[in-house]
């Protein structure tokens, strides 16, 4: 076990880079299934509902184990956690291709994927640049990470389509694991951890004690109903999009090319966002990014659906995509400390996940009952309402008990 201080110029763009690129890998594979569920339930001859599930239960697997992953990353180092998830990622890619029925394929799209996704995205890579970088850098480490991972996103929509005419979604899914397996080294640079013993410092207590503070304050509450609306809309938008836009007499190509611009625009998006919250206050920014949201997709649903619309929905909703992740897990650090930000950052992301869950399974239920999505469009409008009123009643001044940064790390 080695101290050292905060990295070097060079290693920082390092670590930024490997968090970025791990991000975008697990988040990107993740954004294009939207775009296997045609081929999938055709070639199988299943239900919208039975590929719904397994999305659905791949968002609420994800949520349930992101405290749990965040736990580990606190305790024994972020690397593990990303080692881990890296493996499975790719082990549930497998499944997913090999499967010959619904069981399988929930088990691996569904089942193991959530749990790669906890221990991949930015519940962990977030939290490892939280503790690695100090304050006055950590805005511009998880903004760059951020707009990396976006990259890495907007990247995949076409190289996925083209796998997807070319090899088919078999042999396409194989290719996206190997993928994720191949950036297995980039988790050592963020193995990075907090000291475990620093005198006087008041956020070195027991986790139990530090989500008990945490579940009596009423603004980590309304965090997560704000996020629970967040994993609603995005998970909706993400697997029904393309299947929105087919309906509404739009091409396969023109949908894929509204999934890349939301990844295009979510690389400057992240960036934005993570920049920002040195500049104003971090819940008015999410209250305003929510009510955009709420704006965008009234006036999307208001017109004719063009391919010109279309694209100018998916910029916008691109620009806010996941800029909530690293303003809230800000917003969390600031109220709680960073002793265990993973861990409470992945208590309020299940409530993300709840959402996700709804927005994925409810879509797949609702479609092959009633032949429409406007009533989820309808649900994603009214809870971004909902997610605006709770930010802006959110009492953001740090909690006492836990408000004391720690300074310094170990590299395990």
């Amino acid at each position: 076990m080695k101290t050292d201080l905060f990295p070097a110029p060079f290693s920082r763009w390092l670590i930024v880079m490997a968090g970025g690129i791990l991000m975008g890998l697990s988040l990107g594979v993740r954004h294009t299934q939207g775009l296997f569920m045609q081929p999938v339930t055709t070639s199988h001859g299943w239900p919208l509902e039975t590929f719904g599930l397994a999305l659905a239960l791949q968002n609420l697997v994800w949520g349930l184990a992101q405290p749990v992953t965040g736990l580990v990353a606190d305790r024994f180092g972020s690397g593990r956690v990303l080692l881990f998830g890296t493996l499975a990622y790719g082990l549930g890619l497998y499944l997913m291709a090999q499967a010959q029925g619904p069981a399988g394929f929930v088990a691996g799209n569904g089942v193991l994927i959530g749990i790669a996704l906890s221990g991949t995205a930015f519940g962990t890579v977030y939290g490892a640049l939280s503790r690695i970088f100090e304050p006055q850098r950590r805005s511009w480490a998880l903004a760059v990470a951020g707009a990396i991972g976006g990259l890495g996103q907007f990247c995949l929509v076409p190289f996925v389509q083209h796998l997807l005419v070319r090899a088919g979604w078999q042999d396409a899914a194989m290719v996206l694991g190997l993928l994720i397996v191949a950036s297995l080294p980039l988790s050592a640079l963020l193995r990075a951890r907090p000291r475990e013993k620093t005198a006087g410092l008041p956020d070195h207590r027991p986790v139990g004690a530090s989500i008990r503070d945490a579940v009596r304050h009423r603004g980590f509450w309304l965090l997560n109903l704000g996020f629970l609306a967040c994993g609603f809309q995005l998970a909706f938008i993400a697997a029904y999009l393309p299947a929105y836009l087919l309906d509404q007499g739009l091409s396969l190509k023109q949908a894929g090319t509204a999934l890349a611009l939301i990844a295009l625009a979510n690389i400057f998006g992240t960036y934005a966002c993570s920049r920002s919250v040195g500049l104003w206050r971090i819940k008015h920014l999410l209250a305003g990014l929510y009510a955009i949201r709420v704006a965008a997709m009234v006036l999307f649903l208001s017109m004719p659906v063009t391919a010109a619309g279309t694209y100018a929905f998916a910029l916008v909703m691109g620009f806010l995509w996941l800029g909530t992740a690293p303003m809230t897990n800000e917003l969390v650090l600031r109220l709680f400390g960073l002793r265990y930000i993973a861990t409470l950052f992945g208590i309020v992301f299940l409530g993300h996940q709840v959402g996700g869950f709804f927005g994925v399974w409810l879509g797949a239920w609702v479609y092959d009952r009633t032949q429409s999505y406007e009533l989820l469009w309808a649900g994603a409008i009214a809870i971004g309402v909902v997610a605006t009123v709770a930010h802006c009643l959110i009492d953001d001044a740090p909690w006492a008990a836990s408000a004391a940064p720690d300074l310094r790390v170990v590299r395990s």
